[in-house]
């Protein structure tokens, strides 16, 4: 019997205390509405999905099941990043992690077990006073232990489950089965080892050509930090090599081979500071977070701070044949944020049992995938289910993210039918009835009240990003009219328009709103209920953003001597 089985029974009454707690624990934030709505609903999958799991048929594929949960274990740590003032992320942490975990001990993935151990250190981390905390160091011993003998797995019994908090209840601890053997893995190489000083963070990414098992660990006398990653082999620049860096937090990285197919990475550190160690993928690597105290103004980098050089090439004139200042500094993208339009309540236009905030997000999630193959691409999502999130914390999202793009989805609508095609927007005053009358239909949901509307006005006045915003909304709407008109031959393009969006309005990065179809016209409402033409909006979304990256610089990255 699988661990899931054991425990789906105590799962359910758990699941049904947390509904009761949630009930009662009222609230007035809109950040903590909102994370409760996204706790809940994942809760809800979560219950289902364990129970497909618990009934599956012996030889039926996991595949599918296992991608399922590992969707809900990001979908988990997306919350706990996204609503971090809430009540409800560390519960939210827990539960990712405690599903990371089962999936490894159910499937025996090692992507699984670094995904856990990934979420258990940053629940320590972030909220060393939650309850949770004190049954992370059982749950972390057996997964760094990977094979639990037989009999302990077999006498132990299941811990109790935490105490239920105003945030919400949490699921029981799961004992786990001996995981089985996993088949031999080819050798995967290391192929570079980057240095990025962050707002109040150090950043090392250690970069390889496929994904490994990996285990790390603090030391203090003295202070360090080492990552062992399994079937691994350096590149021959990076062979036992030491670099050294003038810094208050990792002074030095220092690489070196161990017994059998094993690299070890180690950070010398001056001290000790709060870290967290997680991978991310597409392409695979393994990422380490030192908490920093951010100075008033963070210098760029030199060369010999990092593993490897970039070479930049000149950045390209805007639309205007000038360079704006984000040109002038040599700013590139890095951290995209998509943003859904619409959701939960707010179902957006609708068609024949078709929401605009259902199709919308299935192209984000579509647009995710695909970015996050790029090179150098870090994708946040404002929400990655159907859920509310208010206009003014979408913006807020992206300001606190450190975003470098903001990329709003929509599908458009009017009251005539015979109305289609694409069109793009960029926040300014509208200039005429039609882009008033799209805002007014996407500003509906807005919850600020006409006292505000002379902060609305210099807010919009004084954004110092539409000449960037109109050249990146200008590369995006020819990008989906060179993708979609392969498909719908009587796409139309509408153009590259302004607007006063809420949704636009407070961001620090250029940001667009792109109005992807009508949903009101017959023809394009049939090509957006397939799943082929959401896939070539994703496709020429993507080609937007790596076009407008490509035209602020280009960037060609070659392993330092």
């Amino acid at each position: 019997m699988s661990a899931f089985r054991r425990t789906h029974t105590a799962f359910r009454r758990t699941a049904a205390i947390a509904v009761v707690c949630l009930a009662i624990a009222a609230t007035v934030s809109a950040q903590t509405s909102n994370a409760e709505k996204l706790f809940r609903e994942a809760q809800a999958r979560e219950t289902v999905l364990r129970h497909e799991i618990d009934t599956r048929k012996a030889g039926a594929p996991a595949t599918p099941l296992l991608e399922r949960a590992r969707t809900l274990v990001g979908a988990y740590d997306d919350m706990a990043r996204l609503f971090q003032r809430s009540g409800y992320s560390d519960n939210a942490l827990w539960q990712g992690a405690k599903l990371a975990a089962d999936a490894f001990w159910e499937f025996g993935q090692p992507a699984d077990r670094a995904t856990a151990l990934r979420l258990f250190k940053a629940l320590t981390v972030r909220y060393p006073t939650s309850k949770l905390v004190k049954q992370v160091a059982a749950q972390t011993d057996r997964l760094n232990a990977a094979k639990p003998p037989p009999e302990l797995a077999a006498a132990t019994p299941a811990a109790a489950p935490p105490a239920a908090t105003p945030a919400a209840a949490t699921a029981p601890p799961i004992v786990a089965p001996v995981a089985p053997p996993a088949p031999k893995q080819p050798v995967v190489m290391l192929t570079a080892i980057r240095r990025e000083v962050l707002p109040g963070a150090l950043r090392v990414t250690i970069e390889l050509e496929g994904e490994v098992a990996y285990h790390d660990e603090q030391l203090d006398g003295p202070p360090r930090v080492f990552i062992d990653l399994q079937n691994t082999r350096p590149v021959e620049a990076l062979k036992d090599v030491t670099q050294s860096f003038p810094d208050d937090v990792v002074r030095q990285i220092r690489v070196g081979r161990q017994l059998g197919a094993r690299t070890r990475v180690v950070l010398d550190l001056t001290d000790v500071p709060p870290h967290t160690t997680y991978a991310l993928y597409n392409p695979y690597r393994v990422v380490i977070d030192f908490a920093r105290e951010a100075p008033a103004t963070a210098p760029a980098p030199a060369a010999k701070d990092t593993l490897v050089v970039e070479l930049a090439a000149p950045p390209q004139p805007n639309a205007r044949g000038g360079f704006s200042l984000s040109r002038q500094l040599g700013l590139g993208v890095a951290r995209v944020v998509i943003d859904p339009g619409h959701g939960g309540h707010d179902p957006g236009a609708l068609n024949n049992g078709l929401s605009e905030a259902e199709l919308v997000l299935d192209v984000a999630l579509r647009l995710e995938k695909l970015l996050l193959k790029q090179p150098g691409v870090e994708v946040v999502m404002t929400r990655r289910l159907n859920v509310f999130v208010a206009l003014e914390e979408r913006t807020a999202i992206a300001n606190r993210e450190g975003a470098d793009l903001f990329l709003s989805i929509h599908a458009n609508a009017s009251e005539d039918d015979r109305a289609r095609g694409i069109e793009t927007y960029f926040l300014n005053f509208a200039p005429n009835p039609a882009a008033e009358a799209v805002a007014a239909r996407e500003n509906a949901a807005s919850a600020r009240t006409m006292r505000q509307l002379p902060d609305i006005v210099k807010a919009i006045a004084l954004n110092n990003k539409i000449d960037e915003s109109r050249d990146f909304a200008s590369l995006v709407q020819s990008s989906m009219m060179d993708r979609l008109k392969r498909a719908n031959k009587s796409v139309r393009d509408l153009g590259v328009k302004q607007a006063p969006f809420m949704v636009l309005i407070g961001a620090t990065m250029p940001s667009i709103l792109a109005e992807i179809s009508f949903l009101t016209n017959r023809q394009e409402a049939t090509l957006l209920r397939g799943g082929a033409y959401r896939q070539q909006i994703a496709e020429a979304l993507l080609n937007g953003v790596m076009r407008y990256q490509k035209s602020l610089k280009a960037a060609q990255t070659i392993a330092s001597q």
